[in-house]
């Protein structure tokens, strides 16, 4: 029997023709058949100003489902950082752990904040030598780098910025933050001129803290320095996350929190009776993944139908390809050992199962079958 835990990911995605007040009822539901199930933890994530996700604030997500749920940890997948205090994200997380002690995960991120600092050499591309013909020895994919730099700049993500921050407001430095909600947890923070701070809830909080990351950059580095668990995101960035958990496990330091590197990775999941039926409730991934890319937003998830329909060009399977092809469907079997071949290529301690179909029945279906055969292991 395999000993690797599994947890979920969710969005709170919006079917086409669909709510989000149906999004958010699905999810309380999911989250409480994941319990039964025996997933180990259930993360929400953090995201904006999209017609398809109504994901949009980790803290209230968390409170409707830990009311409706008793045994699962729960946790933020992750908070972003760049438009929040450590102050207000300790404070959020403090009310939560009072009312439901010790089963929140505080996932801290660097979206929305600053350009990624220059990675230090130790930490950048240490996983080239791995990797032969865009596969690691045991067969895992690992596709060609995803340039974000067009999303970036795009008229969107400006406004999503401008929304979210205050007038010439400017991100704190993503490495002092992590020190900053550190110390507001454990009762130790101290101001420049000496003054003191004590959050109320908040200090002493039984949270486990967790920084989520895409690369061999500031988050992998902050996470290691810091002894703090780490989270690498396959499914968001599949080119990098040998690069990521390798750059955090070079900057580990045992005298943290932890004594030993703590990895959980990313997985982009749908599971069915057969091939066929999973890569059916599949097909709206493309044209999903193609409107995030684009700066368009998170559509409504397509059906089958809908996605068959879309006028597909060239340079749209390109945009797309590497997020379509780590996606990992098919049976529960198929599925379960291209998970195992992640876990080996990486490491990982822990795996993040993200599933997303039209239908919430074929969603809380492939939780299911996943979670049965994955306890035959």
């Amino acid at each position: 029997m395999t000993s690797t835990p599994l947890t979920v990911l969710d969005l709170v995605p919006i079917s086409s023709g669909s709510s989000a007040r149906q999004a958010l009822r699905n999810s309380i539901d999911l989250a409480q058949q994941a319990e039964s199930l025996g997933y180990t933890r259930y993360w929400f994530a953090e995201h904006h100003l999209n017609p398809g996700v109504a994901g949009t604030s980790p803290a209230v997500l968390l409170a409707l489902t830990a009311a409706a749920t008793s045994t699962i940890r729960l946790g933020s997948g992750a908070v972003q950082m760049g438009h929040r205090t450590a102050l207000s994200v300790v404070e959020e997380f403090g009310l939560l752990d009072t009312a439901h002690p010790g089963r929140f995960d505080l996932g801290l991120g660097r979206s929305a904040g600053r350009p990624p600092e220059p990675k230090a050499p130790a930490l950048a591309g240490g996983a080239g030598a791995a990797v032969v013909n865009g596969r690691t020895a045991n067969g895992l994919l690992i596709p060609p780098r995803f340039s974000t730099a067009a999303l970036l700049k795009s008229p969107r993500f400006a406004l999503q910025k401008r929304l979210l921050q205050h007038p010439h407001a400017e991100s704190q430095n993503y490495t002092e933050q992590v020190g900053d909600v550190l110390a507001l947890i454990a009762g130790t923070y101290r101001a420049a001129d000496g003054e003191e701070a004590h959050v109320v809830p908040g200090e002493g909080a039984a949270l486990q803290v967790w920084v989520l990351g895409s690369s061999g950059g500031e988050s992998a580095e902050v996470a290691g320095r810091r002894g703090l668990r780490f989270a690498a995101n396959y499914h968001v960035s599949p080119a990098t996350v040998l690069e990521a958990v390798e750059g955090y496990r070079a900057a580990f330091d045992d005298s943290g929190e932890l004594d030993r590197p703590y990895v959980s990775v990313s997985a982009d999941v749908v599971v069915a009776a057969t091939e066929e039926q999973a890569r059916e409730l599949a097909a709206g991934y493309g044209p999903w993944v193609r409107s995030i890319r684009t700066a368009e937003g998170a559509i409504q998830f397509p059906t089958p139908a809908e996605a068959r329909r879309y006028p597909w060009t060239d340079a749209d399977r390109a945009l797309v390809a590497d997020r379509v092809d780590t996606q990992f469907t098919g049976t529960p079997r198929q599925v379960a050992d291209q998970l195992e071949r992640l876990r080996d290529a990486t490491e990982a301690d822990e795996l993040i199962i993200t599933t997303i179909t039209h239908d919430h029945i074929d969603r809380v279906r492939s939780y299911q079958l996943l979670a049965e055969e994955w306890a035959k292991r």
